[in-house]
């Protein structure tokens, strides 16, 4: 009996100056573990007078990761944060009750040809922590743990796996790994996993149980436990997952919560602006993305 439950294709939607692959929610398959949202960002190349620029916009019931591959985004949030994000570093963002952020090109990048590529990442959060207060880490790339095995080069992004701890100061137990070949190689880590997990190819192939996928697929394990599979040479792949919640989570728009008053009184917070609930981002003050009128009647 095969362990793919699932095989979702990854679908590119044009909105601006690059494309963004979303990989979760999907029809049949809502969240793995506690990942609720996942986008695949470019890779896009933006010229000189292009750049990546969404204004202010809101969270609720969540923790965002955005992790890049290649280009910069420069983040300010309404905690008061403002940094750079290059390859390799781990931007997480807990909105608990309620955080705006914006993402924008850099300044000195802004009259550059560019490249941009990455993911970003939307965790769920435990009941207990849905109002907390929101709280802003920057993990560097080389406070996260690399090591290699036989040739196989890995990488725990986020949680817990193989022994080994992400300084990513995560609310609940999942793991977010890169693997890497240079060479084929067979993979056996099911013994390391947990909960529910996913696998997004980013390059080369994978074939596991006699068949072969190719680039932009994500394929959900039924048993996390018989994640077995062989890459092929020059191989990215990113495994992801955990333990999912008891609850059911609720996705409108930006806002994720296990209850849906919370979600309606979020939108009309942020269709009135109310910077009580939510506070305007320092910096970057001037302009916000309006609530969809779709979803503020939506129920």
């Amino acid at each position: 009996m095969s362990n793919i439950g699932l095989i979702i294709e990854e679908k590119a939607a044009d909105i601006g100056n690059f494309l963004v692959g979303r990989l979760l929610p999907f029809r049949e398959k809502r969240a793995v573990g506690p990942f609720v949202f996942i986008d695949h960002m470019g890779p896009s190349e933006l010229k000189d007078y292009q750049n990546l620029d969404v204004p202010p916009h809101p969270h609720i019931g969540l923790s965002t990761l955005t992790y890049l591959l290649e280009g910069s985004i420069f983040h300010r949030d309404s905690i008061g944060s403002a940094l750079e994000i290059k390859p390799g570093a781990v931007n997480w963002m807990t909105a608990g009750k309620g955080v705006v952020h914006s993402e924008r090109t850099p300044e000195y990048l802004r009259h550059t040809d560019k490249r941009l590529h990455g993911f970003q990442i939307w965790v769920g959060l435990p009941k207990h922590l849905e109002q907390s207060e929101p709280t802003f880490h920057h993990i560097e790339a080389d406070e996260i743990p690399v090591w290699e095995e036989d040739g196989i080069q890995y990488k725990l992004i986020a949680g817990e796996a193989f022994g080994r701890t992400s300084p990513v100061p995560v609310h609940s137990k999942l793991f977010f790994i890169e693997i890497k070949t240079k060479d084929a190689k067979k993979i056996s880590i099911g013994k390391d996993l947990y909960g529910e997990a996913a696998m997004y190819v980013l390059d080369g192939t994978v074939t596991t149980e006699g068949n072969s996928y190719g680039s932009k697929q994500l394929m959900i394990a039924k048993d996390t436990k018989l994640c077995e599979f062989d890459m092929s040479e020059n191989g990215t792949v990113y495994l992801f997952g955990g333990e999912p919640f008891d609850e059911e989570r609720f996705i409108f728009w930006n806002f994720v919560n296990s209850d849906k008053e919370l979600i309606d009184q979020a939108k009309v917070n942020w269709n009135d602006q109310n910077h009580d609930a939510f506070p305007l981002v320092p910096g970057d003050e001037n302009e916000y993305v309006p609530l969809p009128k779709a979803i503020l009647n939506r129920k």
